[in-house]
């Protein structure tokens, strides 16, 4: 069997990183994975948590960019891009005309259970002796981070 040399290095050398680079790192790999799989329904990972936190009701683009946290023009986009698929839909505000509401659609409702059914990302994960203890750290990093950048939303 040969071994590569410069592959052995290279794994060594990762040991030497700091956390943050090792988060990173797990998280980029993780993430193009999953918009991978994501795109057999159009989709990526900004999007499906779109749709997910559609699921609980009809929001605003500016109340769907904080619960996901990403800029309004982030957002917009996204929108524009569910709303071409059929994933979502928007209309007027009822009560104040000048407001745009957003809905996810059946189709999108369909979607997102379909894209999310097999939970795929836990698979990821299967490598990690405390997936518990993984998950809370996880969390404890986001809450903090997403407190920190914008405010008490999570």
């Amino acid at each position: 069997m040969i071994v590569d040399a410069h592959a052995q290095d290279r794994a060594e050398d990762m040991e030497s990183w700091a956390t943050g680079r090792l988060l990173s790192s797990a998280a980029r790999l993780v993430e193009h994975d999953w918009n991978q799989h994501l795109a057999t329904w159009d989709l990526n990972h900004a999007s499906l948590g779109v749709l997910h936190v559609l699921l609980r009701g009809p929001m605003t683009q500016r109340e769907l960019a904080l619960a996901v946290q990403v800029e309004d023009q982030t957002m917009s986009r996204i929108v524009e891009r569910l709303e071409r698929s059929g994933y979502l839909e928007r209309h007027r505000d009822g009560t104040d005309r000048r407001r745009l509401v957003v809905s996810v659609t059946e189709l999108g409702r369909a979607t997102c259970g379909r894209a999310t059914a097999l939970n795929r990302a836990e698979e990821y994960f299967s490598a990690v002796e405390d997936l518990p203890t993984l998950r809370a750290g996880l969390l404890a990093i986001i809450r903090s981070r997403s407190e920190h950048r914008w405010g008490d939303v999570v």
